[in-house]
């Protein structure tokens, strides 16, 4: 049983219990609950924050956890706190969010369907972010508690971000005798931040951005809602078409290009050495930026082949605006990553990222300099590297066995697999039928920019419990695809 249903199922048992407790009545102990109930404490810990969110229960330190007053037991309803009223007609609020550029929802739903947590009891084959088991848990504990206990540790930052972190992500994404340095790094609310920050920084409202096609739906977001107009270059094997892409230069006069060359979400490809040199080439004579996402760089797998350098640390132009984040390898909630650039385009970021969030919290600075600088972080990394192997491998085989013709090629790292679908499958009815029958993945439209080639679905093997969940993923999948072809 997964640690998420546990809590819902202790929570519900607790919930009952509370019913017939009087007002201020204490509950058992957390040791007690935990011998009752069979669970760890860390359960416990999170039913009774449930419990505690929903008003039912008041915590004391030192005192225990109690009924608390604002529940009614005879109806199992809270009562409402004083001064609450019931929402008066919002219906004037349609027009007051009217706009030309049409509902934000619409441009937010790709990204919301990635970030969506499925049921207990559902495969989960649609996150990008590691399974809490792959993640560093008590690294990142114990470097949080290193870090509230620096000096200065909740004073205000710089603005453009602590200078050590941003020497580590100079030297991190540039080398030691790179062409970055410290000055040239700006620290970020992570990598959907530092995209946001780089389109409302290097592109006009209305002007084309040109990004590969099929790329991740949040950089589509992103640019859309800047109020930019994404034109799809399509990728292969050996990442961005880069004869199509100086074609696109020339028609659109685009001054923005956003690629991912490592990896490529949802493809998986890496940029071919030959391509690499092409992209700053034509970039350069188009006076134009590379944004490069570099997401998934500490993703790569443990039986991969050495792995190219970022673009920006062949640069010497200052063509390319990196991108890098730690948030995939270590944990959804350190938003902690940087950009980097040179000259007036620094300028023009760091101008941006001030008026949209003043500066990343210290706190948070402080903690993944202290991650990054134990010894435990690298062997994390090859611990991840190595799990990430074996449910490629799994998924592969699985694939292989189940669904024979639809995986492409596919190169060792990152966490996802590009599926290209029977002809006349819908990926929307297809990804519905999946979730009903407890498998969840993503559909292939959301990540064109255009009318999709043909229909796809990505797969991520990182998400899910464990090799075996992933393969039972698979065999679901493989049935309803059965079912959607011969029904």
């Amino acid at each position: 049983m997964s640690e998420r249903s546990s809590v819902t199922e202790l929570a519900d048992s607790l919930r009952r219990e509370v019913e017939r407790y009087p007002e201020g009545r204490k509950l058992p102990s957390s040791r007690a609950l935990m011998e009752r109930h069979q669970v760890s404490p860390g359960t416990v810990s999170r039913a009774i924050a449930v419990l505690a969110a929903e008003g039912l229960v008041v915590s004391r330190p030192g005192a225990g956890v109690f009924r608390s007053a604002a529940f009614t037991p005879a109806t199992g309803a809270r009562r409402a706190p004083a001064g609450t009223a019931r929402p008066g007609d919002l219906s004037w609020q349609e027009i007051a969010l009217s706009s030309e550029t049409g509902p934000r929802d619409l441009l937010a739903a790709p990204v919301f369907a990635t970030l969506r947590v499925p049921p207990p009891d559902v495969i989960d084959l649609n996150s990008g972010y590691p399974h809490s088991s792959l993640l560093p848990e008590r690294l990142l504990a114990a470097a949080l508690a290193r870090a509230g206990r620096r000096p200065g540790a909740w004073e205000r930052p710089p603005t453009d971000g602590l200078t050590e972190l941003r020497g580590w992500f100079a030297r991190d994404i540039g080398g030691h005798d790179g062409p970055i340095a410290t000055g040239d790094v700006l620290l970020t609310s992570g990598g959907q931040s530092g995209l946001t920050v780089a389109m409302r920084s290097l592109a006009a409202p209305g002007a084309p951005v040109l990004v590969e096609s099929p790329t991740y739906p949040g950089i589509l977001a992103v640019v859309r809602a800047a109020g930019l107009r994404p034109v799809p270059v399509p990728v292969d094997a050996d990442g961005v078409r880069t004869d199509l892409l100086a074609e696109a230069f020339e028609a659109t006069r685009a001054r923005v290009f956003v690629c991912q060359p490592l990896f490529q979400n949802p493809t998986g490809a890496v940029l071919s050495p030959e391509r690499r040199a092409e992209v700053l080439r034509i970039a350069r004579a188009a006076g134009a930026f590379v944004v490069e996402d570099d997401f998934s760089r500490l993703l790569v797998h443990a039986d991969a082949p050495a792995l190219p350098r970022p673009l920006a640390a062949d640069d010497r132009d200052g063509v390319v605006v990196h991108l890098r984040s730690l948030t995939k390898a270590a944990s959804p909630n350190l938003r902690v990553g940087a950009l980097t650039a040179r000259g007036p385009a620094l300028a023009r970021l760091r101008a941006t990222q001030v008026v949209d969030s003043f500066f990343v919290p210290r706190p948070l600075q402080e903690a993944t300099l202290e991650l990054v600088a134990d010894p435990g972080w690298a062997r994390h990394l090859r611990a991840l590297g190595t799990e990430l192997r074996n449910r490629r491998t799994a998924a592969v085989a699985a694939l292989h066995r189940e669904l024979p013709g639809v995986l492409g090629s596919y190169r060792p790292g990152g966490y996802h697999l590009w599926l290209r679908l029977p002809e006349g499958v819908d990926d929307g009815v297809l990804t519905a039928a999946a979730l009903r029958a407890g498998v969840q993945v993503t559909p292939g439209r959301p990540y064109h920019a255009a009318e999709p080639p043909a229909a796809h679905l990505r797969l991520s093997y990182a998400a899910a419990e464990s090799s075996a969940q992933v393969v039972e993923g698979v065999h679901r999948l493989r049935a309803v695809l059965d079912e959607v072809t011969t029904g």
